[in-house]
C-alpha cells in the first residue's frame, strides 16, 4: 500500500473501525469478570443452550430465598435468572421435561416423573434457576425487598448481589408448581419412584 506520494506505508491501523468492533467484547468480558467478582453466576457450571419444565401438585420448603442473577453457557453468553434457594424441599408428584429437536429425526422429549405415590421427592439445599415460576403461594415470616447480599434463612450460598432486590421467607408452600428455568442445584436430590422416559414428538409437563 502507498501513500499520496507513492511512498509504502506499513501498519496502518484503522482505529475507529477497530474501536468499534472491540469495545462490545470488552464490555462483555468486563460484564462477566464484574459477575465473578461479585458472586452474581448462579449455577457452578455452563448451562445447556436449552431449557426446561418443571412441574409439581404441592411444593413446600424450610428456608427459602429469591433473588436476581445470571447463569452461562459454554458460550460465555449471560443469561438473567431467577433463583430460588430453599434449605429443605418436599415435592409430590414432581415432572421434569425438555424437548430437543434433532435434523432428520425431528423432536425427542425427555420426560421424568417422580414422588407419584405417598413418598415425595425430597431435596436438601436446593438452587433452582429459573426463568418463569407460577403456583398458588403462601409464606411465613417473609421479607420482601431485602438486600440480596444479606438473605440469611435460605440454604449456604443463597445470596445475591449488593443493592439487588430479594425476598426470603421462614418457608414457603406453592400449589400447582410450574417453572421453566436453564439449572437446579442440589446437596441432596431424592426421587422417589423415578420414571424417566425417551420418546419421539413433543411431550412436556405443561
Amino acid at each position: 500500500m502507498k501513500d499520496a506520494h507513492g511512498r509504502p506505508v506499513m501498519g496502518r491501523i484503522r482505529w475507529r473501525r477497530f474501536a468499534a468492533l472491540s469495545v462490545p467484547a470488552l464490555v462483555g468480558t468486563a460484564a462477566l469478570g464484574i459477575a465473578l467478582a461479585n458472586g452474581a453466576l448462579a449455577a457452578s457450571f455452563a448451562v445447556s443452550g436449552q431449557q426446561f419444565k418443571v412441574s409439581a401438585d404441592s411444593l413446600t420448603g424450610d428456608g427459602f430465598a429469591q433473588y436476581g442473577s445470571v447463569d452461562t453457557n459454554a458460550r460465555g453468553d449471560l443469561l438473567p435468572v431467577a433463583v430460588t434457594a430453599i434449605k429443605s424441599a418436599r415435592m409430590h408428584h414432581l415432572c421434569q421435561s425438555v424437548v430437543t429437536h434433532l435434523p432428520v429425526i425431528g423432536d425427542i422429549s425427555l420426560h421424568l416423573s417422580a414422588g407419584t405415590g405417598s413418598t415425595p421427592v425430597e431435596a436438601t439445599n436446593l438452587f433452582v434457576d429459573a426463568t418463569q415460576l407460577s403456583g398458588d403461594a403462601s409464606f411465613h415470616g417473609i421479607e420482601i425487598g431485602r438486600d440480596a447480599s444479606t438473605l440469611d434463612k435460605g440454604p449456604d450460598g443463597g445470596q445475591g448481589m449488593q443493592d439487588l432486590f430479594a425476598q426470603q421467607a421462614d418457608d414457603v408452600s406453592i400449589g400447582s408448581l410450574r417453572q421453566t428455568a436453564w439449572a437446579t442445584n442440589a446437596g441432596t436430590f431424592k426421587l422417589s419412584g423415578l420414571n424417566m422416559k425417551i420418546s419421539k414428538g413433543t411431550k412436556e409437563c405443561f
